[in-house]
């Protein structure tokens, strides 16, 4: 009698979520998802990082012109995710994200912020692999510094939704659960500087 094949196990879903709804107050009030990276808004080159590194579907948080994002920048594809709350700080976008990719059927969440171009698909990548199940904990790290992207199992975003207030994000959350997150070292394929004053303009080609 022939025995069944075993089924290979399913690919887990590990989605993108983009933050990019900063108002850039210290470039002057220029968002940052349409500042120019490559010729083209930095919002579509993160878009494509995290794609190139596995993740899919992709989500992306808009806040400060978002108008204005959707009509320059090219985002066909994402899921867009309008946060009216953007001024209260980078949780209001995290709760906004997770909130939307809770409706999917994502495993996880990796998440990613516009203003680091110097992090790519290298770094995305392997965060992406540290997905173990729904309760899985990585970040990437540099030095041995926690840094971007951090993944994030489906089964802590209610958690993390709960916690993620003003300007902090997941940070809190990340600190309380340190004993379960993975370190990720990615200093060797990326650079995680940020694009925050006039000065850091300069990171941008």
């Amino acid at each position: 009698m022939a025995h069944p094949l075993p089924q290979p196990s399913k690919e887990p879903v590990v989605a993108g979520l983009l933050l990019a709804a900063g108002g850039g107050r210290r470039l002057g009030g220029r968002p940052k998802a349409l500042l120019t990276h490559r010729g083209r808004p930095l919002v579509e080159h993160a878009v494509r990082v995290l794609r190139e590194g596995g993740c899919a579907p992709v989500h992306v948080v808009l806040g400060a012109a978002a108008d204005r994002v959707r009509k320059e920048a090219d985002l066909s594809g994402c899921v867009l995710v309008d946060n009216p709350d953007w001024e209260e700080g980078m949780g209001s976008s995290l709760r906004a994200g997770l909130r939307s990719l809770s409706a999917t059927a994502a495993d996880a969440a990796l998440v990613s912020l516009v203003d680091q171009p110097g992090i790519g698909a290298d770094a995305v990548a392997r965060v992406r692999a540290a997905h173990r199940s729904r309760e899985s904990l990585a970040a990437a790290a540099y030095g041995g510094e926690r840094g971007h992207p951090v993944l994030f199992g489906a089964g802590r975003w209610q958690e993390i939704t709960a916690s993620a207030v003003g300007d902090r994000g997941a940070r809190a959350y990340l600190k309380e659960h340190e004993s379960s997150l993975a370190l990720i070292e990615c200093g060797d394929v990326a650079e995680a500087y940020d694009i925050d004053t006039a000065a850091d303009l300069a990171h941008l080609e």
